[in-house]
This record gives structure tokens, sequence and C-alpha cells, in this order.
């Protein structure tokens, strides 16, 4: 570790870097920022600094800091009550940030992003290149969605979301999500007693996202199941996640040291060399329509990473373009890919279930003839 002259201290060598989402409800407490809960995490921050670590901070709570300023007892229902929450209350968070590591002789940065700022290629590789140069710089970038001008179209919709984007964007080595709850239950803890604790997760399937239940708090907008979804595309990236309790003691400190807490998702050893262009498909801009699949197209796509052709899909769901980002689905409504369309939704609801040689036959598809529904180059399978 040495020190600038400014008595920011920097370490001596890069290391790995953690990426830390922290939900609303852990945050802010009886409509103020939990102070001592920041002052905890920058003390966890200058320790992991010295383990080697670099850290990431993806911030919720900034509505949820504004609204008791602007004199709201509860959270707003309108946008521009909301919009204006937002735009106090991460003034407020940020001063108690700054504040905060300051006095540990830790920097911090504010970086704001809505999906607007990565749904173009070259818009998420400039957010990619300010992220990891200020991780590079030691700085302790603090990141939240710019909820003071975002809109429902270009909303990343949740913090989980955005923790699983800025892990990939900065090629984490582990994302930690802090929430009220001390990881993924079998069942709802709060109503079924017999619920246990899943220490570590493998493999997603529709079991365990059916086990992940909605929010129970009044000032997030996030549940178990953004944030099972969240590790789920981690995993698929080949970056390891753990869902952890806020209250826990010192769980950064503890994960980076090797140790348990809360609920681990471990991807799969194939999931390293993951493109970053695919990465983009799978966070880069929201999904404009979803591909029902059978399940022969379903399992090429799992198992054998084909392309997804016309016949193997059986069901086409909203309007959009070619070149729009999708989501493919199987019978149950399981998510199992990400990619982009080779036709407009049209075509392909004509197309659907219908052979190459039917196609090519068929004047209206013809332009379809020898080309799939979503290329396997323009696809990415989840883990």
């Amino acid at each position: 570790m040495r020190s600038t002259a400014s008595g920011i201290a920097r370490p001596a060598a890069a290391g790995k870097t953690m990426v830390v989402k922290i939900g609303s409800s852990t945050l802010v407490r009886d409509g103020a920022v939990d102070r001592p809960f920041i002052e905890r995490l920058a003390d966890q921050a200058v320790r992991l600094r010295e383990m080697g670590w670099s850290l990431v901070v993806v911030s919720s709570g900034a509505i949820a800091a504004g609204a008791p300023r602007l004199g709201f007892d509860r959270r707003p229902a309108d946008m521009p009550s909301l919009q204006a929450c937002a735009s106090v209350g991460q003034c407020v968070l940020s001063a108690v940030y700054d504040e905060v590591f300051a006095a540990r002789g830790l920097l911090t940065s504010l970086v704001l992003v809505t999906r607007h700022d990565t749904a173009e290629r070259s818009s998420y590789l400039h957010a990619r290149d300010t992220l990891s140069r200020l991780v590079e710089l030691s700085v302790v970038p603090v990141v939240n969605e710019n909820d003071t001008v975002v809109v429902d179209e270009i909303r990343f919709g949740d913090n989980d979301t955005l923790a699983a984007l800025v892990s990939c964007l900065v090629s984490a080595d582990l994302c930690v999500i802090l929430s009220d709850i001390d990881g993924l239950y079998t069942a709802n803890p709060a109503l079924d007693p017999t619920a246990r604790l899943i220490p570590l997760v493998e493999k997603i399937d529709g079991a365990i996202i059916g086990s992940a239940g909605d929010s129970s708090t009044a000032v997030g907008t996030g549940g178990m199941i953004t944030k099972v979804r969240a590790s789920r595309i981690l995993m698929t990236a080949g970056i390891p996640s753990v869902i952890a309790s806020g209250a826990e003691a010192d769980p950064l400190v503890r994960l980076a040291a090797g140790e348990h807490v809360g609920t681990r998702f471990e991807p799969p050893a194939d999931r390293l060399d993951i493109a970053p262009r695919k990465l983009w498909i799978a966070l880069g801009d929201a999904a404009r329509g979803r591909l029902v699949v059978d399940d022969g197209a379903a399992c090429a796509l799992e198992a054998q990473g084909s392309s997804l052709l016309p016949v193997g899909v059986v069901g086409v769901e909203g309007a959009f373009g070619r070149g729009d980002i999708l989501d493919i689905c199987d019978g149950t409504g399981l998510v199992i890919a990400r990619g982009i369309a080779e036709a407009d939704s049209d075509a392909l609801a004509l197309a659907a279930g219908r052979h190459q040689d039917e196609i090519a036959r068929n004047r209206l598809l013809a332009a379809l003839a020898g080309r799939p529904a979503v290329h396997r180059d323009n696809m990415i399978v989840f883990a």
C-alpha cells in the first residue's frame, strides 16, 4: 500500500475486483441513511484493499433517502415525485459515501446510468472503459440507476440487474448482493417455518426460480427473484455471486478470505470464456419480445449451442424488429437464452413451426429461407 500526495491510499498492484450491491432496505432505515452501515462498509473497503481487492458499490436508496426530505411519509406513486425524490436523495447518499470513505483515505466517485447508456454497443464499451479506469485509479465507484431522468422504457428495473451488468463491465471476481435476508431459501422463510437456506447453487432451474419470493419491503423495487435472475446472468458470465444479509458482520471481508456466507452461486467451469459481445446481448439492452420454443429446440440450444431455426419456434410474443434483443423461453416460460432477432415479429410469427423448404416456397417468407430466427453467434445461452 502506498499513499499519494492527496492522502488517498492506493494499492501497490492490481488485484481482484468485488462488486457489492446494497438494497434500499439495508441502506435506509426509518427514512434516514444508515450512516453506521456505510461506516462499516468503508471499514471493509479498507481491509479489502489491504487484501488486494478493489471494491465497486452498486447503491440503491436514492428515492428512499429523498422522500422524507421532501415531506413524503411513504414512497410516492407518480413518476415526477419519484424522480424528485431520487434527485434529492442521490445528493444525500453521495455526501455520506464521500465523507465516510474519505475519512478512511478512500476516494469515491458517482456513476449514474440508464439502459440508454448501454443499449448501444459503443456506449456499453465506453461505460466499461470508464469503470475500469476508475478501478485502476483506486477509486471506489458508487453506481446507481439515474432515477432522476429514467423512464420505464430505459429502466434496468432493479439494481440487482445493474449489479450484474457492472460486474461484467469490470470483469469482477465476485459479486455480492446484500439485502435484508441472509440468502436463498427453499421457500419464503417469513411464511414457511420449514424453509431451509440453500448454501450453494450450481444450476438455476425452474425449481430454484420458483423458490424465490417477492420483496416484502416498502422501500425497494427488487425481490429475491430479481437477485436469482441476476445471479443466473453472472453464472453465465463465469462470475461467482453471493446473496447475503447486510446485517452480517463483515461479510465482504469474510467472503474475500474464502469464508462461506449466505448463498453462493457457482458458475460452471465452461463459462469462463464468454465473448464480451454476448455479455452485452445478455445485459446491455432490454428484451423487446420473446420466442417460445419446443423441447427439441430448447435441448439443441442448451446442449449443442445451435442456432434457433423457425421450425423450433412455437410462439412469438411482442412487437419487435430485426436486430432487436429477444428472450428465448422453453415451454414452462423459463428464459433459456437471449439473442438478436434475424427478422421482425410478423415474419417470425408466420415462419414459426415451418421447415426451411416450406419457408422457401412461401413468397411472403422467401427472404427468411436459409436463415435462422436467431443465429448462434448473436445468442447467449444462460447457465
